[in-house]
């Protein structure tokens, strides 16, 4: 089975209750269910920070963010190392993309997965090896 890296915004949308974003959330929630997913530390941080933010339309409490954090520990999880670090800073200035963006391209490396999953990264493109797909552009 190819594992995909899912980046935050496919967990972000999974937990969507937001009627304009209903598309997305079913369609994050048939991306985890399927099961081949691979995620890293800096996701499920962006996750909590992000889905508890109290701004957001549909935020969860901490309880609720923490939960779905250990239930989405069930997938391959890269954490945060200092190779994965030094790794980041040298694709951040072969590709000209953030720092953070260049990191979750490196845990997907790492982790062995060649399709990071994305709203936020350029669809189709590819990072030496590791290719960006929209999964909200796809049919």
């Amino acid at each position: 089975m190819t594992v995909r890296f899912a980046d935050t915004n496919i967990l972000l949308y999974a937990v969507s209750k937001h009627p304009s974003e209903r598309n997305k959330a079913e369609r994050a929630n048939q991306i985890i269910d399927a099961g081949d997913l691979a995620l890293s530390a800096q996701v499920l941080q962006e996750f909590y920070v992000q889905a508890t933010r109290p701004a957001r339309p549909d935020p969860l409490s901490h309880s609720q963010a923490v939960g779905l954090v250990e239930s989405f520990l069930r997938f391959p999880t890269q954490g945060i190392d200092v190779p994965l670090i030094l790794a980041a800073f040298a694709s951040r200035d072969a590709f000209g993309i953030s720092y953070w963006d260049a990191a979750i391209i490196e845990a997907a490396r790492t982790l062995g997965c060649d399709v990071v999953l994305s709203e936020d990264l350029s669809d189709g493109q590819d990072y030496s090896g590791v290719v960006v797909q929209n999964p909200f552009n796809q049919s």
